[in-house]
């Protein structure tokens, strides 16, 4: 007996791609008038009961604008672009990103995160960004060069803004100077008596763009004071913290400046898992004031950054949209102060 296959079962037949034209008839409005609502036009007066019609519609077809249709008709997209930054993201930096991008989207960009490529950012990353043809793109971390500014303008982008430890030709920058962060730690152990001072400076790659600063501002708190600086190498990991912890009697410190709150958590169990007291023995200070450290016992000194506002931020790429022949920008926005608990 032969038998026959079964006929494989048919796929539903792709449901039809709302348009503009649907969401105009359901509204019972012109295509126009969709298009001045869901772009958020305001030189056209068009009443709220029709702007909340026409919403409905949309979400009731599941209909959004597209985005590069919107661009050609504009002759610029507004899309931002922030590439993903090459040092590992830690809590505050991943909050202040949150905040900025919700930010530029009250004031209608879409945000994109440009992820890939590894070490500092330069003139080939650039070229990357510029084929999605961002109107402005914020650069977090050090690389790029007055040409890499050059590419984007050439490709449309009308605001290039960085914040990192210095400033670039051609763009935009907010200026963090994670100097003062170490300063700040070494001259609060300083002056709580303490004079052999470690400071830990991260293995994993990318964060030797925070931490070298950091320890050079802490060798610029101690210089003339005759108290002594140790460089700790520390992987973010128990075993490394376990292998330093072993050390501690050999090294005679008394106090460790731990790069951020994140290391010194870290190194404080280590320490106490070999027995050594804090802050009797060593004190520690942080970086970030995360509000674990505050859970630990004791509970951790710290550095508290005062990072600009993602509002602040928006707003200045907002206005470098607005007007991208004005004078770039540049500013010191990093301010740092002491909090000082138990464990220092």
């Amino acid at each position: 007996m032969v038998q026959i296959p079964e006929k494989p079962a048919s796929s539903p037949a792709p449901r039809p791609v709302p348009t503009s034209a649907d969401v105009a008839r359901l509204a019972g409005v012109s295509r126009a008038t969709v298009s001045y609502v869901l772009n958020n036009t305001r030189a056209v007066r068009i009443s709220e009961p029709t702007r909340v019609r026409v919403r409905q519609a949309a979400e009731q077809l599941g209909y959004v604008p597209h985005a590069a249709a919107r661009s050609l008709r504009a002759g610029h997209s507004r899309t931002v672009v922030m590439p993903a930054p090459v040092f590992p993201a830690g809590p505050l930096y991943s909050r202040f990103v949150g905040e900025l991008q919700g930010a530029l989207g009250r004031l209608d960009y879409t945000v994109v995160q440009y992820g890939g490529g590894a070490g500092p950012y330069g003139d080939a990353a650039a070229r990357a960004w510029a084929e999605l043809r961002p109107i402005a793109v914020l650069v977090p971390g050090p690389g790029l060069g007055p040409g890499g500014v050059e590419v984007l303008r050439r490709s449309g982008a009308r605001a290039v803004v960085t914040f990192g430890p210095e400033a670039v030709e051609g763009a935009h920058a907010l200026i963090m100077d994670h100097e003062a962060v170490g300063h700040g730690a070494a001259r609060h152990l300083h002056d709580r008596g303490r004079r052999r001072i470690g400071v830990v400076m991260p293995e994993e790659p990318g964060l030797e763009t925070f931490s070298l600063p950091r320890l050079e501002g802490v060798r610029r708190a101690l210089r003339g004071t005759g108290a002594t600086l140790t460089e700790l190498p520390l992987s973010y990991e128990e075993e490394s913290a376990g292998r330093l912890a072993a050390r501690w009697d050999t090294l005679r410190l008394d106090a460790v400046f731990a790069y951020n709150d994140e290391y010194a958590m870290l190194l404080s169990r280590a320490l106490q898992d070999r027995g050594v007291r804090i802050p009797a023995r060593t004190a520690v200070v942080g970086a970030d004031d995360l509000m674990l450290g505050r859970l630990l016992r004791p509970r951790l000194s710290t550095v508290r950054l005062e990072l600009p506002s993602g509002r602040e931020l928006a707003a200045l790429v907002d206005r470098a949209v607005r007007d991208p022949g004005a004078a770039p920008e540049r500013r010191v926005v990093l301010g740092v102060s002491v909090v000082h608990r138990d464990s220092s």
